[in-house]
């Protein structure tokens, strides 16, 4: 017989880390890449991502 793993459930509290905030729209944002060129539109592109939930954002410059 193999070892038997014990999995410790997740509290609500851990579950829910940083979500709230972010789906209420405040996002933590920070600059992955700044002032990258963007050929086609021909302007300046910042790549945002929130430290929390990780969702991008493109700002045209």
């Amino acid at each position: 017989m193999g070892e038997i793993l014990k999995f410790k459930k997740k509290s609500p509290k851990e579950k829910h880390k940083g979500k709230t905030l972010c789906r209420s729209g405040f996002h933590k944002w920070r600059v992955l890449t700044e002032k990258k060129f963007d050929v086609k539109q021909g302007k300046l592109v910042t790549v945002l991502e929130c430290q929390r939930c990780g969702k991008r954002e493109h700002k045209l410059i």
